[in-house]
């Protein structure tokens, strides 16, 4: 059979070839037909304005599925996964075109790289092109990667959970940012999950905007029992998960207008508050149905109209109880951070004060 030629997808001022465009990338649903590399491509393109509001001028790592995503398929859990279906890419792939920008980042370990730096549409739709379906990026622009101008809420349903739980929960966290002077932006995560951004001043550290979102969610876990910042899985319950590390340095979350490898090419979409409460399945905003969704205004266009300050978040984390949380495995040990170790492991006299292990 003769290979399909390469198409081009018209981007602004600029054509992006797209290689193998009939490829399914998403297998037909009941909701959704066969999905191709090209529709995936164009889908980029047609709400490339808008995913540049949420994304642009920040490092961004790339989720690709070269392959397309099927029902089984798993994401690569680091460098040394060789078995994974998909992957995410750090580091800008040679070979990249010229009008495809890069910002040099630091990771925890302190190694450094050239991150994809979204500047216009066209590379994302590059992106795309290249397997990209989901887009995670930093909470920080450049110049100043250092700083955050986003704090981010991820309300993670746990098993015996569901949407309709993080939908209640949502709207307690709406009532109690209002209450502290702040303003939420809520979206759906493109699974059970719903997510908040705030935009914040960039003034404060990474560390400092985790211990703003741990005072936020302790505080939310003092008015809905439905909550826990519990680290540990088996702490958790028939709860929703607030993951305050997802505020750390390299900690991302799928951005506003990315698809996300699941059946029916599901997308992450900003919504109102209001329009919020009147989902009733977060699947219902796909590939198909999001460009015309979006076609009636941007639900995020006022996100940049104030910066916040995390003040009243970070004298909830020094008022009320509790005091450091875990962090990611991957981090170094923190001063003052509990063990890492599974609550139903850990054997006291084996730890000290500070949550060493004695030797």
């Amino acid at each position: 059979m003769a290979k399909t030629p390469a198409a081009m997808v018209a981007v602004g001022d600029r054509e992006v070839r797209v290689s193998s465009p009939d490829r399914v990338v998403y297998e037909a649903t009941d909701r959704t037909p066969d999905i191709s590399k090209l529709e995936v491509c164009e889908y980029f393109a047609t709400v490339g304005d808008a995913l540049m509001a949420a994304i642009g001028e920040r490092p961004t790592a790339m989720e690709r599925w070269p392959d397309g995503w099927r029902e089984g398929m798993r994401l690569a859990t680091g460098p040394q996964d060789r078995e994974g279906d998909g992957f995410y890419q750090k580091r800008l792939p040679k070979g990249a075109p010229d009008f495809v920008d890069t910002v040099s980042i630091a990771f925890p370990s302190g190694r450094k790289a050239d991150e994809l730096c979204p500047t216009e549409p066209a590379s994302l739709v590059w992106a795309a092109q290249m397997g990209a379906l989901t887009f995670h990026p930093w909470p920080v622009r450049r110049p100043d990667v250092d700083h955050p101008d986003e704090l981010r809420i991820d309300l993670d349903p746990q098993p015996g959970t569901s949407f309709s739980d993080a939908q209640r929960v949502a709207d307690v966290l709406r009532e109690l940012l209002a209450e502290h002077g702040l303003r939420g932006f809520p979206k759906t995560s493109g699974n059970r999950g719903v997510h908040i951004y705030v935009r914040i001043e960039p003034r404060w550290t990474f560390d400092e905007v985790r211990h703003a979102a741990i005072g936020l969610g302790r505080e939310l876990e003092r008015r809905d029992d439905g909550v826990t910042t519990a680290w540990w899985k088996e702490e958790r319950g028939t709860r929703l998960f607030l993951d305050y590390n997802q505020n750390l340095r390299d900690r991302t979350i799928a951005s506003a207008w990315s698809l996300r490898a699941q059946p029916g090419a599901p997308v992450s979409t900003p919504v109102t508050w209001e329009r919020l409460a009147e989902v009733t399945d977060p699947r219902d905003f796909n590939l198909t149905t999001v460009p015309d969704y979006l076609a009636d205004g941007d639900p995020w266009s006022e996100i940049d109209s104030q910066a916040y300050s995390i003040e009243p978040l970070l004298e909830l984390w020094e008022t009320l109880p509790g005091g450091e949380l875990n962090f990611p495995p991957d981090y170094p040990k923190q001063k003052g951070e509990p063990p890492r170790v599974q609550p139903s492991k850990k054997v006291e006299s084996h730890w000290d004060s500070d949550g060493n292990r004695l030797e």
